[in-house]
């Protein structure tokens, strides 16, 4: 995991060099340089980046990033290797880890089919999604590609080949973020928000239950603040 991180760091490193070029003047950015800069373990952190980018791979069956044969998810067996999640980047997964919700599988396309950028089917990693999904064993598909034109694109292509083989194909629901109020959402947001609209459970789960504490320690917080002021 720490070559994940250097390698992250040199995506951190190449945005940086973008913000200095563009927005010169922010004191910010000039501190964070000077601190790399004036590190006695400078060399040191630049083989740490080198020896990351070589070691790095993708995973032999999701396609994430490793330094292993496999990643982490596809190594633990108490993985429900029955539901696969489709996402566009490894940060994705990242993303989705720290929900501690899904307990399944997961497959990385490295990107979204974008005519205009030049990446079509073939410069993802879908012929891989599709030799996963013959097995027997997989019996739904969640796509979780970005609510973009590319991502819905990509999760339709995707969808119409998994159709024939009789897998469920599933999409990420979209709607209300937590604690946002109607009236600053757009339209697209809200239609999504009533066409994913499910049953009020009568007994709610515990993450349920967890989100509603969450949101009455929140709005309890801002009434004891005016209160004060």
């Amino acid at each position: 995991w720490h070559l994940i991180m250097s390698l992250l760091w040199l995506d951190w490193w190449s945005s940086l060099k973008v913000c200095r070029e563009s927005v010169i003047n922010q004191p910010s950015v000039w501190l964070i340089m000077f601190w790399v800069c004036r590190k006695k373990k400078a060399e040191q952190f630049a083989n740490t980046v080198l020896e990351a980018r070589n070691a790095i791979h993708y995973c032999n069956v999701c396609c994430n990033l490793t330094d292993q044969e496999l990643c982490p998810v596809c190594r633990n067996e108490e993985r429900d290797r029955s539901i696969i999640c489709v996402v566009e980047d490894p940060r994705d997964v990242f993303a989705l880890e720290r929900t501690n919700e899904f307990h399944a599988t997961y497959h990385v396309l490295h990107g979204a089919i974008s005519p205009l950028a030049g990446i079509g089917p073939d410069q993802l990693c879908i012929k891989e999604l599709l030799d996963r999904v013959k097995n027997p064993e997989v019996k739904e598909v969640i796509m979780a590609t970005n609510p973009t034109v590319e991502g819905e694109a990509t999760a339709m292509y995707i969808s119409r080949l998994l159709k024939p083989l009789g897998i469920k194909v599933t999409r990420l629901a979209y709607g209300i973020p937590v604690g946002g109020d109607l009236e600053y959402a757009d339209e697209v947001t809200l239609s999504r928000a009533l066409e994913g609209r499910r049953r009020l459970e009568r007994h709610p789960t515990e993450s349920q239950l967890v989100s509603l504490l969450f949101i009455m320690l929140f709005f309890f917080l801002i009434v004891q603040t005016r209160a004060s002021s």
